[in-house]
Parts: C-alpha cells; sequence; structure tokens
C-alpha cells in the first residue's frame, strides 16, 4: 500500500506544476516568441500607390503595426510607398528610402504596375533582375526582407492583366525560397477571400477600383503579413479584434 497523505502531496505538486505551465503557455512573453519580430525593431514597408495607402490610418502597414502590438510586440513602421512606382524605380530608391534608415526589416510589394503600366511597365526579366537586386542589397545590409505577392489587377482572375501577372509572382515565390525570405502570398489569399465572397461579381469586393485596397482588403493584406511573421490562428483574430479601435497612421 503507497502512503496516502504523501500520495496526496505529490497530485497537489503535479496540478500546481501544471497549473503554473498553463500560465507560462499563455503569457505574453512566449506567446510573442514565435513571433519573428521583436519589440523595438523597424519595418521598412516598400512599395508602390497600395503601400503608401497602406500607411493611413487604416491601411495594412498601420494594422500589421497594430496586429505586432496586440499580441506583445512593439516595432515601428518606416512607409516607403511611392504611387505609380515599379521595380526599377524602387531598386533606384533602396538606399536613401530604406537602407539608410536601418531597418531590421523590409516588406516588398512590387509587381501591380510592371504589368498594369502596360508598354511602360517592366518586363519579366527585368523585373527579375530588379527584384533579386533589391533583395540581395537588403540582405547584404542585414535587413530580412519579406516578399509579398503582388495583389490582383481587377477582381477578376481570368482577365489579361492578372494572366500576365501570373508568372511575376511565381518569380516571388521562388526567389523568397532561393533567398530564404519569408513570404505573404497575398494573391493567393485574395483569390481565395474572392471565392468566398457573397458580393455580386460585379462588384468589388477588396477593392475600391480593381487595385487599391478598400478596408477589407488592407485587413486581408495586413493579415498576410501577420501570417508570414509567423502569428497564429488565435494571434491573428486577436491582431483582427484590435483593428476594431481608432488608431493614429504608422510613423
Amino acid at each position: 500500500m503507497y502512503n496516502q497523505p504523501q500520495s496526496r502531496r505529490t497530485l497537489c505538486r503535479l496540478a500546481l506544476t501544471a497549473t503554473l505551465l498553463g500560465a507560462a503557455l499563455t503569457s505574453p512573453a512566449l506567446r510573442a516568441a514565435d513571433i519573428a519580430v521583436t519589440s523595438g525593431q523597424k519595418i521598412s514597408f516598400l512599395g508602390d500607390s497600395i503601400t503608401e495607402a497602406g500607411a493611413g490610418p487604416q491601411g495594412y502597414v498601420t494594422l500589421v503595426i497594430r496586429g505586432l502590438e496586440a499580441n506583445g510586440v512593439k516595432a515601428a513602421a518606416l512607409p516607403a510607398g511611392i504611387s505609380g512606382h515599379k521595380s526599377n524605380q524602387m531598386l533606384e530608391r533602396l538606399e536613401r528610402d530604406v537602407l539608410s534608415k536601418k531597418p531590421d526589416w523590409m516588406t516588398l510589394s512590387c509587381g501591380v504596375n510592371d504589368v498594369w503600366h502596360g508598354a511602360n511597365g517592366v518586363p519579366l526579366d527585368q523585373y527579375r533582375k530588379n527584384i533579386a537586386q533589391i533583395v540581395d542589397q537588403c540582405q547584404a545590409a542585414g535587413v530580412k526582407v519579406v516578399i509579398l505577392t503582388s495583389t490582383m489587377i481587377g477582381e477578376d482572375q481570368p482577365n489579361e492583366n492578372n494572366q500576365k501577372l501570373a508568372p511575376y509572382n511565381a518569380f516571388l515565390r521562388e526567389l523568397a525560397k532561393e533567398k530564404k525570405c519569408l513570404l505573404a502570398d497575398l494573391n493567393a489569399d485574395m483569390q481565395a477571400a474572392l471565392a468566398k465572397a457573397s458580393t455580386p461579381k460585379k462588384g468589388n469586393v477588396l477593392t475600391g477600383d480593381g487595385v487599391h485596397m478598400n478596408p477589407a482588403g488592407n485587413q486581408m493584406m495586413a493579415t498576410g503579413v501577420l501570417k508570414a511573421f509567423g502569428l497564429s490562428a488565435p494571434q491573428l483574430e486577436k491582431a483582427q479584434l484590435s483593428w476594431a479601435a481608432p488608431a493614429e497612421p504608422a510613423k
């Protein structure tokens, strides 16, 4: 026979240990441990008009920062979006607008204008070179890169622009693997969101004009970037709940 009082003490100790372990597992510090970004780090957001608008109060740049903060990570945004810019222009201003500011991370959103601008755009072969140089220069400077696939050009995947955009995004996915960058596959996320939408096909669901994001589109983009940074489903839900409150634009 076992010593009953001693056995009870053992069970109590085990129960206390389990309680303490459970508390530790749900603590903010440990929950944030799996997120790639850490408090005090700076994130540059390089892009075009979608990113420029994304620095507004309900833009995806702002929402990424708020979503991280809701999960215990206080990072700073360095918005670097300029309307109309393509891969060649982003490469030209990379040092001035990104590297000189010494960010820890940079998200790269580029490709819509390279395709959308038609004859004034950037052909795929040159786009590949430009993007590879942007990533190489960032990594050489110690800046970690998150590659964002380009969102759709019109909310109908079969159209000519989206078909032309497909190999640009295929390249971005390949490059992310090759260069060991984090990847936010926003094009796939956007297509999935549209497939689930109940809004009639003739209306825009995630954009105001087929290209530039409305509030739902910005939330879709922010969620994709946060997923790339490693947030879990519960952490993403916490981030999304935080977006309902008013906030200042990203700075």
